[in-house]
């Protein structure tokens, strides 16, 4: 029988293993303080447990570690890492973190790193707009995995802090529910890694069926990558949107039980004759009309094969300027690591070009 991971095991599996071990429930907390809080990638490492638990953990559970294979870092000091995955029915996989650095005031205040975190080895939604989709979905990833690009992320990143984390990377989380649900409970646990949900960011293409869901089940933000104003144009952007139509999405979204002064994040990638015309930003703010929303829009980042391509900038400033008029709140996501392949809709798991 395969070992199970411990870096995915909640503090509640853990204590009923330490009970049938005949040890004390309590042990569990402190062998998850060692893998989450101190990085430990073996038992020999926790030097407060008793040796005679530590080989007892060993015959029953892993620690499996993350490694990046590569490190590439971009002329604005965004770093991307490239991890290989073991193969799933001798299909082998491989995924990409970002690591974004950001400074909020141009006093250096309110310095940020933000974690970009993949759910699946590639993606089957099909966005036009993205490198990912080109590879299809190859497999989901455990809770594991993706708790283990934290654990990397956050190694990596030292001595700076990571502060945010997005579920914005490879593949499309809802559809990869229960990992996902599990390795935030971890990310967030006080017994994992405490991380604020208000710091962590879910994004989905649109799955509206298991929205409600996830909003009960998680205490995360939650981002929606809407992209077009009308059903026609969301298809052709969208796949999906043809199975869930923009009515049901935005109704799935109403729905949504709001805590005071939090929105719902809209995501929208501006793609030259496709859905930037001052028309589509007029339709774009009724269509949001009534709901506590932020939009994010998004310039296409180019990629080898797109068949899109990207707005002039005048046009998104004019874009963001109509939806401001609309009383929206309207932010433009400038694009990081670029030169590397690392923004928005790059990630396509390829070594960068030297």
């Amino acid at each position: 029988m395969p070992l199970q991971d411990l870096t995915e095991a909640s503090v509640a599996e853990l204590e009923a293993w330490c009970v049938s071990a005949g040890e004390p429930a309590w042990r569990a907390g402190q062998v998850l303080a060692w893998v989450h809080r101190r990085g430990a990638r073996g038992f020999d490492e926790m030097t407060n447990v008793l040796r005679a638990l530590r080989a007892k953990l060993a015959e029953a559970f892993c620690i499996e570690t993350l490694e990046p294979a590569l490190v590439a870092e971009a002329s604005d000091g965004t770093r991307k890492l490239l991890f290989h995955l073991p193969a799933v029915q001798g299909r082998p996989a491989a995924i990409e973190s970002v690591l974004i650095p950001q400074t909020d005031r141009l006093d250096g205040a309110r310095d940020r790193l933000t974690l970009c975190i993949s759910s699946q080895a590639g993606c089957g939604m099909g966005c036009a707009f993205c490198a990912t989709a080109q590879l299809g979905l190859v497999r989901n990833l455990r809770a594991g995995e993706i708790v283990g690009q934290v654990r990397a992320g956050i190694a990596a990143a030292a001595p700076r802090t990571v502060t945010n984390v997005v579920l914005m990377g490879m593949g499309e989380p809802l559809a990869n529910y229960d990992a996902v649900v599990r390795a935030l409970d971890v990310l967030t646990a006080p017994w994992g890694h405490a991380i604020s949900p208000r710091r962590i960011t879910v994004s989905t293409v649109g799955l509206a069926p298991a929205i409600p869901r996830f909003v009960a089940d998680t205490r995360v933000n939650l981002a929606v990558s809407l992209h077009a104003p009308t059903q026609a144009q969301r298809e052709r952007l969208v796949p999906l949107a043809r199975r869930h139509p923009l009515e049901a999405l935005l109704r799935a979204c109403r729905a949504v039980p709001l805590p005071r002064r939090q929105r719902i994040t809209f995501e929208y990638v501006l793609l030259a004759g496709e859905n930037d015309a001052e028309a589509d930003a007029h339709a774009l703010a009724l269509l949001l009309r009534g709901l506590r929303a932020k939009v994010n829009l998004i310039p296409f980042n180019p990629f080898p094969g797109a068949t899109v391509r990207p707005s002039p900038r005048p046009r998104i400033l004019r874009f963001q300027e109509i939806l401001r008029q609309h009383h929206l709140n309207a932010t433009i996501r400038e694009s990081r690591g670029q030169d590397i392949q690392a923004a928005c809709g790059q990630l396509a798991a390829v070594r960068p070009a030297a």
